[in-house]
């Protein structure tokens, strides 16, 4: 154990994340810009946010596994290279496709950064310290999703949407203090299941594009692809994606709740953007500026979400984190074609819920694994994480390229134009109260009798000490 490198390794690591998280959030603020540069529907441009979090996804397994074979040094210099790669190709891109290619370079490249999240804090620090050093990770997260919109609204208004490509550079001036402090320790050797997991991105992607372009030829390809993945994960010495796992009923049902908030969760960066610019009319840069607050807030009082399941219990938080959702989502369909300071001020609300509801549902689905699948059972939850993303933004894109509706759900709204994200909005509250009701039909009385026992033997274990 190497505590002498472990702080500096931990400060290198928040810069990091910041630069990340920034990445995979603030092309969200150009999709309009991006969209009318090139004449793309919404779910066309969606795929700037939707190729990247598909390889993102798949990426971040990928990686955890290869941390057993190679050092923790040599994957990050080759993560750091390809994602300035992905950079400098966007940089210069001047078709569309190009775009997109840059994305795929940058997340393959990007995707190695949770993996050294989550690795530094357990290599580098004693047992006693480790929980907070992972806390650490949440003020890089927390600023990233912060500073992504507003930086990108400033950069797209004063220059061009395409110097975004610019930020992700700044992470090669960690390398040389990455390579000086991280060592070369291996894990244990082991195969990586390459074919399975280029047939699940591949399924991922033909199904995505059936949903955003139509076609059976892309549905026939997933469906196909879907059930050699099936085939190779049950057949493989060591497949990329263990099938017992799934035979945790539990496991399975918290994470298909899980899937169905994490997309809901991703929907909403996505969605108020192109809200603000079609029907508030306002420029990246004042787009920024009403979603800064949200994330402000959520950076703030997201890490009292922790401390308040350890003291209440995840389904009391969850409850919460519900409440505070649903009322957001009603708020946001009631106002959208009015001030967009009601959308900032509502938006707080929808950010922070959906913040602490991932902290709820995360901590339940841990407790569902025994503890020899804990490893990739949560190597799942990211991975699915990602793909909701990508899910979202393709279905989000979908709906909004039907364009305005006459009909609206919600009597308040009177902008024409503004009905679609209202029925949005209302459907996404209505979607969060169905998935609470299946969390507490699955966990809602087990949970409460685990999250009490623990709390129970806590206070044996203080009483004791």
């Amino acid at each position: 154990m190497r505590t002498n490198h472990g702080m500096p390794l931990m400060r290198i690591l928040v810069f990091t994340l910041i630069i990340s998280v920034m990445n995979g959030t603030m092309f969200n603020v150009v999709l309009p810009v991006i969209s009318r540069q090139f004449q793309l529907s919404p779910s066309q441009v969606s795929w700037i946010v939707t190729g990247y979090l598909i390889v993102y996804a798949i990426g971040t397994v990928t990686f955890g596994k290869l941390t057993d074979k190679y050092s923790l040094k040599n994957l990050l210099t080759f993560g750091l290279l390809f994602l300035s790669a992905g950079s400098i190709v966007g940089l210069l891109a001047t078709e569309y496709w190009m775009m997109i290619a840059a994305r795929i370079l940058q997340a393959v490249g990007a995707s190695v950064i949770p993996a050294l999240a989550m690795i530094i804090p357990i290599r580098y620090f004693a047992p006693e310290k480790r929980g907070r050093m992972l806390g650490t990770n949440v003020i890089g997260t927390s600023l990233g999703a912060a500073l992504g919109p507003i930086i990108a609204g400033f950069v797209s208004t004063a220059w061009n949407w395409q110097v975004l490509f610019v930020i992700p550079l700044l992470s090669l001036f960690t390398l040389p203090l990455y390579r000086k402090y991280l060592d070369d320790e291996k894990g244990k050797d082991s195969t990586i299941d390459f074919i399975g997991g280029v047939l699940l991105a591949g399924t991922i992607a033909a199904l995505l594009l059936a949903l955003t372009n139509g076609g059976k030829g892309y549905a026939v390809t997933g469906g196909v692809m879907l059930i050699l993945f099936m085939v190779r994960i049950r057949y493989a010495a060591d497949p990329f994606v263990k099938p017992a796992v799934f035979r945790n009923r539990p496991f399975t049902f918290g994470l298909a709740i899980y899937f169905v908030m994490a997309a809901i969760g991703f929907g909403t960066p996505f969605t108020t953007p192109q809200l603000l610019s079609q029907v508030n009319q306002l420029s990246p840069a004042v787009t920024g500026i009403i979603m800064l607050p949200s994330a402000l807030v959520t950076a703030f009082m997201g890490r009292k979400g922790g401390k308040l399941a350890d003291e209440k219990g995840n389904p009391f938080l969850l409850y919460t984190a519900a409440s505070i959702l649903i009322f957001g989502f009603l708020c946001l369909s009631s106002v959208v074609g009015m001030s967009p300071v009601f959308i900032s001020v509502f938006l707080i609300f929808s950010v922070l819920g959906q913040s602490l509801m991932q902290i709820a549902l995360t901590n339940t689905v841990s407790r569902t694994l025994p503890k020899e699948q804990i490893g990739i059972g949560m190597g799942l939850l990211s991975m699915f994480n990602f793909i909701a993303g990508a899910v979202s933004a393709a279905v989000f894109g979908k709906i909004l390229d039907m364009g305005t509706t006459a009909i609206h759900l919600n009597p308040f709204p009177h902008n024409s134009t503004a009905f679609v994200y209202s029925n949005i909005f209302l459907a996404l509250a209505l979607l969060v109260a169905v998935m609470v009701l299946l969390f507490f039909l699955q966990f809602g009385r087990s949970a409460k009798i685990q999250s009490g026992g623990e709390l129970s033997e806590r206070r044996q274990q203080y009483k004791q000490q």
